[in-house]
C-alpha cells in the first residue's frame, strides 16, 4: 500500500479489464495477461531508439548547415528552427489519424517505416560518390532536406502514437495501474532521455570521425531492430479500436448548443441528458459549471420526435464535458509557448555556442559541438529520477494526493527553471564576448545552463506530456500528444519570428546586427535577455491562467445513478 493515500495498489486484482480497451483478437483484456509494464517495456525501447536517431540528427543540423551547406549563421538558425517546428507540429495530424482512422498501432508501423526511408535517404545522400556536396552541392542538398522531412513526416505520426499507446496500457479505473501510470511518463522519458545521451555523444562522435552517411546506417539499423522487437510484443498490449474523427463530436455540441440557444437551462443538472454507465464502457464524464452555454446542447427538448434527438441536436453530459475540456486548454497552450521558444536555443545556438569554444578534454581528446547537449540529458534524468522516486513519495505522504504535485505546478516549476537557463546563458555570453580571446573560453562555462535547462525540462515536459494526454477527451489522447509537441513546435517558429524581428530591429541606422555572420560578431546574449524577459513576464499569466483551471473529474461507474449532490467523482488529476 501507498502509504498516506489510503489506497491499496495491490487490491483490486480483476480478471478483465473494464475500460474501452481490446486485446489482440479484438476481446476484452485479460488483465494479468496484457497491458501494464510487461507491454509498456516494448514500446519504451522503440521510443528509445527514435529519440537516438532524432537527436543524432537535430544537435548536429546546425553545424551540418553552417560547415557543410555553408548557410550563414542566422540562415542555419532559421532553417534549423523550421524542421524542428514542422517536426513538432506534424504530430498533431499524426495523433488525429491515429485517434480517428488508423489507430495507434498500425500508425507507430507505418510511421516507423517512413522514418526508415528518410534514413535512407540521408545515408544515400552522404555515401553516394555521386551525391556528395564536394561534388554535386545543390543535388546534395535537396536530398539533405527530402531526408530530414522525411523524417519529421514518421515523427508526426510515431510521436503521438506510440506514446499514448504506451500510456494506454494501464487502466485509469485500477488503483494501482493509476499509480503505476503516474510513474510511466517519469521513466518513459528517463528511456527518452538515454536514447538523447547516446545520439549526442556516440552517434555525434561517429558523424564527425566516421562520416553521416555511416551515422545514418546506424541509425537506420538500430530503428528497424527496434520495429521488431516492438511487433514482438503485438500479444500483451492493449488496443483502443479508431471511431472516426475526434473533432466531430465536438463541432456536434458547439453546433447543438447554437441551434438550442434559446432555450432555458434547467436548474437540474441531472435532467440534462446523458447515456446509462450500464449501456456504454466509456468513462463518463461529471458535469460542471462553466461555460454553461455549452450545456444547452444536452436539453432534451419535449416533443420534436426522433429529430430533437439526433447527434446534431442532442449531446450527453459527457461529449458537453470533453468540449469544455479542449477549450480550456486553449489558455493553457498559450500560456506554454515561450517555454518552447526557450526550449528551441538548446538545440540550435547553444551548440552553436559549444562549437566555438574550447572543447579539449585532455591533450588527445575533442568533445564534439553536438554531445554538450549531453548535459541536458543527464539533467532530464537526474530529475525525473529524484522526482519519481524521492520527492513524490514525499508529497504523497505529506498531502494524501496520489500525485504528489498538480500536473500544472509542475509544468510552472519547470518553466521557472528554464527562465533560469536562459538568463545564466545570456551572463555566460556576454563574459565569452568580453573576453580577451573567446576561443580559450572552456566549454563547461555552459554546464550551468545546459543542467538548468535539463531540470527544467524534467519538470516542465514532462508535466506536459502527462496534462495534454490525461485531460483531454478519451477518444483524442493521441492527438493530445501532439499538442504537447505543437508546444516547442510552435515555440521553434516563433522563435525564428524574434530572431527575424530582432535581426531587422537592432540593424536599423547602419547598426551591427544581434546576429553577424559568425557567434564572434553577434550580440547572442542580448538575444537570450530578450527570451529570459518574455519567459519572466509570461510566468505571471500562465499562474493567472492556471489558478482558473478545473481539471477533467470522472464519474465512478460504481455508482451506477446520476443522483444531483450524491455522485462520486474520482479527480482524473488532482488539484
Amino acid at each position: 500500500m501507498e502509504k498516506g493515500l489510503g489506497v491499496d495498489v495491490t487490491e483490486g486484482k480483476e480478471e478483465w479489464v473494464h475500460d474501452s480497451s481490446v486485446d489482440h483478437r479484438g476481446r476484452p483484456p485479460l488483465r494479468g495477461a496484457t497491458g501494464s509494464w510487461k507491454a509498456a517495456m516494448f514500446i519504451i525501447l522503440i521510443e528509445f531508439s527514435e529519440r537516438l536517431s532524432y537527436f543524432g540528427i537535430a544537435t548536429s543540423l546546425i553545424i551540418y548547415l553552417t560547415k557543410v551547406l555553408q548557410e550563414e549563421l542566422k540562415v542555419a538558425a532559421k532553417n534549423a528552427n523550421y524542421w524542428n517546428g514542422v517536426t513538432t507540429l506534424m504530430p498533431l495530424l499524426g495523433g488525429f489519424v491515429a485517434d480517428g482512422y488508423l489507430g495507434r498501432f498500425s500508425t507507430v508501423i507505418v510511421s516507423t517505416v517512413m522514418y526508415l526511408v528518410g534514413l535512407s535517404v540521408l545515408a544515400m545522400s552522404q555515401l553516394a560518390p555521386s551525391l556528395r556536396p564536394d561534388h554535386a552541392l545543390h543535388l546534395h542538398e535537396t536530398l539533405f532536406f527530402v531526408g530530414i522531412y522525411l523524417v519529421s513526416v514518421g515523427t508526426g505520426g510515431h510521436k503521438p502514437s506510440l506514446e499514448s499507446f504506451g500510456a494506454d496500457q494501464f487502466d485509469d479505473g485500477h488503483a494501482a495501474e493509476r499509480v503505476q501510470k503516474m510513474s510511466f511518463f517519469n521513466w518513459w522519458n528517463c528511456a527518452l532521455c538515454s536514447g538523447i545521451l547516446l545520439g549526442v555523444t556516440f552517434i555525434v562522435y561517429a558523424q564527425e570521425k566516421i562520416g553521416w552517411g555511416a551515422a545514418s546506417v546506424v541509425l537506420a539499423a538500430v530503428m528497424g531492430a527496434s520495429l521488431v522487437v516492438f511487433l514482438a510484443g503485438w500479444r500483451f498490449y492493449r488496443y483502443q479500436s479508431p471511431e472516426g474523427s475526434p473533432l466531430t463530436p465536438l463541432v456536434k455540441v458547439v453546433v447543438a448548443a447554437v441551434r438550442k440557444r434559446h432555450l432555458q437551462l434547467p436548474d437540474n443538472a441531472t435532467e440534462l441528458h446523458e447515456v446509462k454507465p450500464q449501456n456504454t464502457r466509456k468513462r463518463q464524464l461529471c458535469h460542471t459549471d462553466k461555460l454553461r452555454f455549452l450545456d444547452k446542447a444536452a436539453i432534451v427538448e419535449l416533443g420534436g420526435g426522433d429529430e430533437t434527438r439526433r447527434p446534431w441536436r442532442l449531446a450527453t453530459v459527457t461529449q458537453v464535458e470533453e468540449t469544455k475540456l479542449v477549450l480550456a486548454m486553449v489558455p493553457i497552450w498559450v500560456a506554454t509557448l515561450p517555454f518552447g521558444m526557450v526550449a528551441a536555443q538548446l538545440s540550435t545556438f547553444f551548440i552553436k555556442q559549444g562549437s566555438v569554444m574550447d572543447r579539449r578534454l585532455g591533450p588527445h581528446f575533442v568533445i564534439p559541438p553536438a554531445s554538450v547537449f549531453s548535459l541536458a540529458a543527464i539533467g532530464m534524468i537526474v530529475t525525473v529520477a529524484l522526482y519519481d522516486k524521492v520527492l513524490v513519495p514525499y508529497l504523497r505522504r505529506a498531502t494524501g494526493d496520489e500525485r504528489g504535485i498538480s500536473i500544472l505546478k509542475r509544468i510552472g516549476i519547470g518553466m521557472a527553471f528554464a527562465v533560469a537557463g536562459i538568463a545564466v546563458a545570456a551572463a555566460v555570453e556576454r563574459r565569452r564576448l568580453n573576453s580577451a580571446s573567446p576561443a580559450a573560453m572552456s566549454v563547461f562555462w555552459l554546464v550551468p545552463q545546459f543542467l538548468l535547462m535539463g531540470v527544467g525540462d524534467g519538470f516542465a515536459l514532462v508535466g506536459l506530456q502527462e496534462y495534454f494526454y490525461d485531460q483531454v477527451p478519451d477518444s483524442m489522447r493521441g492527438l493530445g500528444i501532439g499538442l504537447y509537441l505543437s508546444v516547442v513546435g510552435a515555440g521553434s517558429f516563433l522563435s525564428s519570428l524574434v530572431i527575424t524581428a530582432a535581426d531587422r530591429v537592432s540593424s536599423r541606422g547602419g547598426r551591427a546586427s544581434w546576429f553577424g555572420k559568425d557567434l564572434n560578431h553577434s550580440r547572442l546574449d542580448l538575444f537570450y535577455w530578450l527570451l529570459a524577459g518574455i519567459g519572466a513576464v509570461n510566468l505571471v499569466f500562465y499562474a493567472l491562467v492556471t489558478s482558473r483551471y478545473s481539471y477533467k473529474t470522472v464519474k465512478d461507474a460504481r455508482t451506477g445513478d446520476d443522483i444531483a449532490g450524491d455522485i462520486e467523482c474520482i479527480a482524473s488529476a488532482n488539484t
